[in-house]
């Protein structure tokens, strides 16, 4: 059981990028699925949060209005399309699942610590 990030890299300000989050071994059917990021030094922070079967969406302040989370069910994929990068977006980000019973919710897009399923991450420079 495994879950899979890819798409970081170095961008420009301003450019975008798209993860993608993928399982292997099981299915994102009834999971939540969260994206998280960590700077160095810094602690864990969640980003956006998508119902996998629903499709419900959850945004934090940094994402709003410039990430947008989406899933495909026919490739068991989650994606996060980040656009207008900033610097203080470098960090490696993470993907997590978990079957959360109240589904993607703020708390969901918050708290990192109920998800048993990660990823190792996904370097995000984003260059001045």
């Amino acid at each position: 059981v495994q879950v899979v990030e890819s798409g970081g890299g170095l961008v420009q300000a301003g450019g975008s990028l798209r993860l993608s989050c993928t399982a292997a071994g099981f299915t994102f059917d009834d999971y939540t699925i969260g994206w998280f990021r960590q700077a160095p030094g810094k602690e864990r922070e969640g980003v956006s949060c998508i119902g996998f079967s629903d499709g419900l969406t959850y945004y934090k302040d940094p994402a709003k209005g410039r990430f947008t989370i989406s899933r495909d069910n026919t490739k068991n994929t989650v994606y996060l399309q980040m656009n207008n990068l900033k610097p203080e977006d470098t960090a490696v980000y993470y993907c997590a699942a978990d079957p959360w019973p109240t589904g993607c919710t703020q708390i969901a897009a918050t708290w990192p610590y109920d998800y048993n399923h990660w990823g190792k991450g996904t370097q995000v420079t984003v260059s001045s």
